[in-house]
């Protein structure tokens, strides 16, 4: 799995554990829904880091807490 897909499927993994949507995320997390979907769809190919915060901010999560799963931690070396 790329990076890109790996933020993707956590954003909506911890959406889904919340109970909220994308659109509330948006709200809470003061991020434009279209840079959330950028991010989904593979239009944003490096979401930064700046954003995952305000998203991480959004869901009340650290950035470490964000990040701390095996999808991350097992992720290959992408050469490209």
């Amino acid at each position: 799995m790329k990076t890109r897909a790996a933020v993707a499927e956590r954003i909506e993994q911890l959406c889904k554990e919340r109970g909220i949507t994308i659109n509330a995320l948006s709200y809470s997390a003061g991020v434009a829904n279209s840079t959330i979907k950028g991010i989904f769809y593979e239009r944003s190919k490096n979401p930064g880091v700046v954003t995952i915060k305000k998203l991480c901010d959004g869901l009340d999560i650290t950035l470490a807490q964000f990040f701390d799963t095996d999808t991350f931690n097992n992720l290959e070396q992408e050469l490209q």
